[in-house]
């Protein structure tokens, strides 16, 4: 029964209003602000040097593995914002978290406290205990590898709402 009564004074209050008749009765407002700065490592370099000690056929995702010495700073008002991190770079076709290298089949596989940390997906953090980063040389399966020099390269990226 309220169903009907209330269609009876939807169409009642419909039919009541002047047709063509519109008057602003809408109204947007809001600040403009600049977000508070946050930085990674004082806006340098999270460097990873596996140096020259990295062997061909040891390569397999676990040898070789280095913890990621990075920092966080933001403005003290960020704190209790929402907060995420991604690391953005082309991923290996064999792997969704280890970012391609310049080296055909090799590539640094990201762990955020020792799970694969997929790239180009952000995920929930917290300002004051940001995760464990790691990386690790992986290969593709059944490939390899050449001795020389290697480099890959990705964008650390905290985001907070």
């Amino acid at each position: 029964m309220k169903l009907y009564a209330g269609m009876l004074l939807l169409l009642a209050s419909s039919a009541l209003s002047a047709p063509g008749m519109a008057a602003d009765n809408m109204k947007f407002f809001g600040t403009l602000i600049e977000p508070p700065q946050c930085d990674i490592n004082n806006d340098g370099q999270v460097d990873v040097d596996f140096g020259n000690r990295v062997g061909v056929k040891k390569v397999d995702g676990v040898n070789y593995l280095q913890v990621m010495n990075y920092q966080i700073k933001c403005d003290p008002s960020v704190s209790a914002r929402d907060m995420t991190l991604e690391i953005m770079g082309t991923p290996a076709d064999y792997d969704a978290a280890a970012v391609t290298s310049n080296v055909t089949d090799l590539a640094i596989q990201i762990k955020q406290n020792g799970v694969p940390f997929e790239l180009n997906k952000p995920i929930p953090i917290r300002l004051a205990s940001p995760p464990v980063l790691s990386a690790v040389p992986v290969k593709r399966a059944g490939a390899t590898l050449i001795e020389g020099p290697f480099e890959a390269t990705a964008t650390l990226r905290a985001v907070y709402q």
